[in-house]
């Protein structure tokens, strides 16, 4: 990798993490390509990346951002899993992680704020941006439905009343 490739990398990994809500580190001892490739078409699949950078150019692109808190984590055979939505990319990790022993989470941060593996971990079981959304959604939609269902209730009981009245008539 000569000098202009470099520059490329940590100009791509600092864009990164400046639109990025979550990085998380993992260390990878000895997984094979299948298991990397099935790991970064879950990452796509859930809206986050997975790439494997190294440490040194990692620590420069840090460097100016809120993920500086990282630099300590950048040792060994790392990969760094980030995403938009602060949850998906911890989600996919602690999934993969649970199947494959050869990943480890070594920590993460969401902006200045660093993570251990359990903080990860707390951080996977939370429900996704667009689970909370669905939620919300169903919490303001429940009361107008609600709404609807009891100001039609008196209608339909007058329109009740006034069938049997009818049927009474003309028996």
């Amino acid at each position: 990798m000569d000098r202009s490739q470099k520059a490329d990398a940590v100009a791509e990994l600092n864009r990164t993490f400046n639109e990025v809500g979550v990085v998380v580190v993992t260390r990878n001892r000895g997984m094979t390509v299948k298991q990397s490739t099935d790991l970064r078409n879950k990452m796509r699949a859930a809206g986050a990346t997975y790439k494997v950078s190294k440490n040194k150019l990692a620590k420069i692109a840090t460097q100016g951002t809120d993920y500086a808190v990282l630099a300590d984590l950048l040792t060994g055979p790392t990969a760094l899993s980030t995403s938009v939505d602060p949850v998906a990319a911890a989600k996919v990790v602690a999934e993969f992680a649970k199947t494959n022993d050869k990943l480890e989470i070594v920590g993460g941060a969401m902006g200045s704020v660093l993570l251990d593996p359990a903080g990860v971990q707390a951080l996977a079981s939370l429900p996704s941006l667009d689970e909370l959304r669905g939620k919300l959604v169903g919490l303001i939609a429940a009361p107008a439905t609600k709404l609807a269902t009891v100001t039609q209730a008196p209608a339909a009981q007058i329109a009740r009343v006034l069938a049997a009245y009818s049927e009474k008539q003309a028996a």
